[in-house]
Formats: C-alpha cells, sequence, structure tokens
C-alpha cells in the first residue's frame, strides 16, 4: 500500500512559516519580549515543530493538531513568535475542515472550554485584567479558525452532494434515453413485422401457387391477391416511413430548437378496420380452404383507448397471418369482446395438414403480440387446444385492459355501450 504524502501547498506553507519564523527571531519580534530575549533561539524549535505539523494538515489532521498544541505550549515558555501562533490557527481550521466530521463538530465546545479554563487559571494565577485578554486571544486563536473550517466543509460537503446529483441525473437521463431508444426500436420492429409479415407472407403463398397452376382463372386471382397485398403493404410502408421522419424532424431544425409536430400516428389502424382485415384474409386463405368469421361485439361500445385498439388490431392482423400460413382448411373465427374492463380478443385456427404452401417464419410474431400485452399490463397465451383428430385448434387469445392505456375521450362510452353491444359475424 503506496504512503500518502503531504500536499503541494502544505509543503509551501511549511515552508514559508518556517521562513517567515526565523525572520521574526532574527528580528526579535517576541510575543513576549522578555522571555525571548532570555530564552533565545530555543524558540525555533516549537516553530520547527510546527511547521513540521503543518505537513500533516490533510492526511492527518488530528495528529498534527495534537503536535501543535504541545508546540504551542513549548512556544508560549520559550517567549512566543506570531508565526508560530499563526500556524497553529491552521491548524485548528485544518482539523476542522479536514478531520473526521464527528470529531470535526466537538472542536467548537472545546474550544470554548479550553478558552474559559485558560482564562479562569490565569485569572487565578495573576489576578488581573490580563487573563481575559488571554482568554480573548486564545478563543480568537482556536474558536474562529475552527468555525471557518466547519463553515468551509460544509460548502464543500454541499457542493459535493450536488455534483454526486447531477452525475447521477446525468446517468438517469443517459439510461432513460438508451431505454427510450430500445423500446422505439421494440416499436418500429414488432410495427414492420405486423405490417410487412402478412403481406409478404400472402404474397409469397399466392405466387408459389400461380407458378405450380397450370389454369389460367386460378392463376388470376393468385395474381390478383398477391396485386393486392403488394399495394397494401407499400401503403403501410410509407406510412411508417412517414412516422419515422416526423420523429426525426420532432428533434430539431438544425438550430437546437424542437419542431413541434402533430400526432406521432394519425392514421393507426383501429378495431373498426377489423371486418376488413378478416375480409381480406378470406380472400388470402379461400386457396387453402378456409373461410374466416367475426364475432364482433366491441363496435357498438364507442372508442377504446387508442393503445388499446392498436394492439387488439396488431394481434389480429398477426393471428390471421399465421392462420393464412399454417392453418389447416378450415373455419378460422375472430372473437372481439369487453369483460370486466378488458378487450379479450380470441383467434381460433383449425390445426393438421394445410393445403398452402409452406412459409418460413421466426416465431417473431409471437413475441411481437405478446409485447403488445405486456405493455398495456395484459396477458397473452397461445398454443394448440383440444383433442387431436377431434375438433383440435390453435388458440391466440389476449386480454388488454383499459385501465393499462391512455384513455380517449369516449372512454366512458365502452362502459355504457357494453351490454347493448351485439354480435356480429362477418364470413370473409
Amino acid at each position: 500500500m503506496s504512503r500518502r504524502r503531504p500536499h503541494r501547498d502544505d509543503l509551501v506553507i511549511c515552508v514559508a512559516g518556517l521562513a517567515a519564523g526565523v525572520l521574526s527571531w532574527r528580528l526579535g519580534l517576541y510575543n513576549d519580549p522578555a522571555t525571548g530575549a532570555h530564552r533565545g533561539a530555543l524558540v525555533l524549535v516549537p516553530l520547527a515543530v510546527m511547521a513540521g505539523a503543518e505537513l500533516l494538515r490533510r492526511i492527518a489532521p488530528l495528529t498534527g493538531l495534537a503536535v501543535g498544541v504541545f508546540a504551542l505550549a513549548a512556544d508560549v515558555l520559550a517567549g512566543s513568535l506570531l508565526v508560530t501562533v499563526v500556524m497553529f490557527s491552521d491548524l485548528v481550521y485544518a482539523a476542522a475542515c479536514y478531520g473526521p466530521r464527528r470529531v470535526a463538530r466537538t472542536l467548537v465546545p472545546a474550544s470554548v472550554a479550553c478558552s474559559v479554563a485558560v482564562t479562569v487559571g490565569v485569572l487565578v494565577l495573576v489576578r488581573g485584567p490580563e487573563a481575559l485578554v488571554v482568554g480573548a486571544v486564545l478563543a480568537l486563536v482556536t474558536l474562529a479558525p475552527t468555525s471557518s473550517g466547519l463553515l468551509v466543509r460544509s460548502h464543500r460537503e454541499a457542493a459535493d452532494a450536488e455534483r454526486l446529483r447531477a452525475e447521477q441525473t446525468a446517468l438517469l437521463a443517459e439510461m432513460d434515453r438508451t431505454q427510450a431508444v430500445a423500446a422505439e426500436r421494440a416499436r418500429v420492429a414488432r410495427e414492420l413485422h405486423d405490417v410487412v409479415a402478412g403481406h409478404l407472407s400472402a404474397i409469397a403463398i399466392h405466387a408459389t401457387a400461380a407458378l405450380s397452376r397450370e389454369e389460367a382463372e386460378p392463376r388470376r386471382q393468385a395474381l390478383g391477391v398477391i396485386r393486392e397485398n403488394s399495394t397494401q403493404g407499400l401503403a403501410e410502408m410509407r406510412r411508417l416511413i412517414g412516422i419515422l421522419r416526423e420523429a426525426g424532424d420532432a428533434t430539431g431544425d438544425g438550430t437546437g430548437r424542437p419542431v413541434p409536430t402533430g400526432p406521432a400516428d394519425p392514421v393507426a389502424p383501429t378495431l373498426g378496420g377489423v371486418d376488413a382485415l378478416v375480409a381480406r384474409s378470406g380472400r388470402g386463405g379461400a386457396a387453402a380452404g378456409l373461410r374466416f368469421t367475426l364475432v364482433d361485439e366491441v363496435s357498438g361500445a364507442g372508442p377504446l383507448p387508442a393503445p388499446v385498439e392498436l394492439a387488439g388490431y396488431r394481434i389480429v392482423q398477426e393471428a390471421l397471418a399465421n392462420a393464412v400460413r399454417h392453418a389447416a382448411p378450415g373455419t378460422v373465427r375472430v372473437e372481439l369482446r369487453i369483460t370486466d374492463g378488458a378487450l379479450m380478443v380470441a383467434v381460433r385456427s383449425p390445426l393438421g395438414e394445410s393445403r398452402s404452401p409452406r412459409v418460413a417464419s421466426a416465431g417473431a410474431g409471437l413475441v411481437g403480440m405478446a409485447e403488445r400485452a405486456d405493455l398495456l399490463g395484459g396477458t397473452f397465451t397461445a398454443g394448440p387446444e383440444g383433442m387431436a383428430g377431434s375438433g383440435e385448434a390453435w388458440w391466440v387469445r389476449a386480454r388488454l385492459p383499459l385501465a393499462g392505456a391512455t384513455a380517449t375521450s369516449g372512454r366512458a362510452a365502452v362502459d355504457e355501450g357494453h351490454g347493448g353491444a351485439g354480435a356480429r359475424e362477418a364470413d370473409g
């Protein structure tokens, strides 16, 4: 372990104090001229000890003060030099400023007690007003530097606390920024997957079907589905690009000033578009023997919170895209209900051997649906249910609490319209 060395400023104080004390001795500037003239060069011994104690004022302030007390007593007996007294006063200041907090706070009462005790002792010995002068000088030498040291220490600790608070605030701000960037990237990734994956899957399936058919009519139908999905996918991509550009413009105009923008996504899909989504999936899955039906008990309940509508729409969109890719021939059923203050989304698709060409999947769709539900404080499940060979199906279920998102102005209408909403069937 490396040994602590005296501070550079303390070394300067030591050398300067020693030089000034020697000069005072040479000029005969004693605090007690009679005693100083009699003792002569002996007064330089406490001077040298006090100067050496100055080297400890930062690395060992209490030790330096203890050494200074003995050096001051010897200095008084040898005739006393003003420089020695001043250096002792600096040691008292250093003990209050750099010493342990608990000990530093006891220096004020200790200085008062010492001043009173010395005053009373001198008064008993000399029985004259000189005792009051001695007490006042001792209080000035001890109490004043102690108070100054504690004040400086308090300001320094307050500055350190503010600096630490500023660093913590900057760190938290950086963490928030990083989390916000990660959350935005995840949001964009979910949007891209939900928007593009379904259209591209339908394009891939029907392109394969068109290549494998010789008849003109099936080819024409497949090409029509391909054109429809490519057009809609392109429109969705343009919408997302526009949103990203608006978010980039909101950071500033090159002058450091933020640029106000409108809503982040003014054309975000809602549950009102689920019926068109189901109809489009019906056209895309017809070649695979799929039929689609929608049970909608939400349309008459009024507008829901925008995050809930978007999450519900995207979950249905991804579940239908998975059904087109993987479901066996049969009926795909979509259910939308409001139960116990939450939007319930359920999509049932038959399991078995699909007649449509298989499309590779990385499983990101299930992850994205689960993330959407989790962000709203809801739940998500997906998996097979039922006995194999007797109606086994793949179920996707999501519960999206209405209280877990920012409510729109029509939030009250949800509760009022809950009882009167009827089921509406829409076959694809």
